[in-house]
């Protein structure tokens, strides 16, 4: 067992390893507060996977040396919760390489992600660049989530990278999961996880990312009985959870943005939007929902990758250098956005497209544990073997 910090958690922990939003039945302490409940899903998912008596959290935003000093002597590791750190605007909090410089214990970067500008190449500030140096000198290896990732780091001369994918799945800790597809015929609920904000620096083309996202919506919630899972959306939490006055306040802001307006919304999605919206500050609550549907496919990267990490079927849309990396990593099936095609559900109904994230899906399984195992974290993800075993024991 050990003692461990994270860094840059997101949300407080109850029950052990269970994550939800800080507060979480305070509604309207946080209703105006766009918190990203994937970056949850993350962490609670990364607990999970993790041995651990005691977790607490390293304070980066500014350097004492006091709970430097505390951290080195009471703790075994500090792990830095799976994100999309790695990026041209980042801006880390002002202590971190001083206390950085300073930790004597493990530093291990979990499940981290780069993200492509649209077009150019990835320029990182000479800030981030030192940073991450740094952790790589303080950790055997750094996990990433996919070979994009491990390209920006090998320019930096970071070469102790092992690609894991992300922690949320294999948040059950099962390394024979695979998925099977039902007939077509008999799938009836489907989840659809939408993100409607897009920015022209990731995306090539926002028009088309708009007008197709609405599209499809329209396509799956007319076939089947959907619900629009968001993920911590200001207005569309207001639509669900605020007073008259705010929903009618976030009803005239999404109308009058000129983007969503032109190219999002319309009558039908309008009714959509008054009746589908889904949406929990609390880790678990995703996590039901997905095993209650036949189907789980749409936009956002944690919320279809908890459907897989609970056996639902999932389809990604790539839509920027994030979704296609986390699609590759995991040969998920995956709609490219920009392809000029419209999206045709019967097209990813194969076996074989998921018998190729079956596949892969235990080979990533085997390299987190490895990751884990080179990094000497104390961990609860049994190998298949020994998977195998208890089970002819128990029968």
């Amino acid at each position: 067992m050990a003692n461990i910090l994270v860094m840059i958690p997101s949300g407080e922990v109850y029950d052990h390893d269970c994550v939800r939003w800080y507060n979480h039945s305070d509604v309207q302490g946080s209703i105006n507060h766009y918190h990203n409940i994937g970056d949850a899903f993350v962490y609670d998912s990364s607990l999970k996977l993790l041995t651990y008596d005691r977790l607490d959290v390293v304070e980066i935003r500014e350097f004492k040396q006091e709970l430097v000093d505390r951290a080195n002597a009471e703790y075994d590791y500090v792990f830095l919760r799976g994100s999309n750190y790695i990026h041209d605007s980042i801006n880390w909090p002002a202590g971190t390489e001083k206390v950085l410089s300073k930790l004597r214990i493990p530093v291990i970067a979990f499940g981290v992600g780069a993200q492509a500008p649209a077009t150019g190449k990835l320029e990182l500030s000479e800030e981030s660049k030192r940073i991450w140096r740094m952790f790589a000198d303080k950790s055997t290896s750094i996990g990433v989530r996919g070979a994009y990732t491990a390209e920006v780091l090998w320019d930096l001369g970071i070469k102790n990278t092992r690609i894991v994918g992300c922690p949320t799945a294999f948040r059950n800790r099962d390394p024979e999961l695979r998925i099977d597809l039902p007939a077509l015929d008999s799938v009836r609920k489907v989840g659809i996880t939408m993100r409607r904000e897009v920015s022209r620096h990731y995306s090539p083309d926002v028009r088309t990312y708009l007008e197709r996202h609405r599209d499809f919506v329209k396509d799956m919630s007319r076939r089947f009985d959907t619900v629009l899972m968001m993920q911590g959306e200001v207005e569309e939490k207001k639509l669900m959870w605020g007073t008259e006055e705010q929903k009618a306040e976030a009803w005239q802001q999404l109308h009058d943005s000129d983007w969503l307006k032109n190219w999002y919304f319309d009558e039908e999605m309008d009714s959509l939007y008054r009746s589908r919206l889904w949406y929990s500050d609390v880790v678990s609550d995703y996590e039901n929902l997905v095993r209650s549907k036949d189907l789980v496919l749409g936009y956002r990267l944690h919320g279809n990758l908890m459907a897989l990490s609970n056996g639902t079927p999932s389809v990604y849309f790539s839509y920027d250098s994030r979704t296609a990396e986390f699609a590759e990593t995991f040969a998920i099936p995956c709609y490219n956005v920009y392809s000029g095609k419209p999206f045709v559900l019967e097209d990813y109904w194969e076996q074989s497209r998921f018998e190729a994230f079956n596949r892969t899906y235990y080979a990533r399984y085997r390299d987190m544990r490895e990751f884990l195992d080179e990094n000497y974290i104390p961990h609860r993800m049994p190998s298949p073997t020994a998977r195998k075993a208890v089970e002819r024991k128990a029968a």
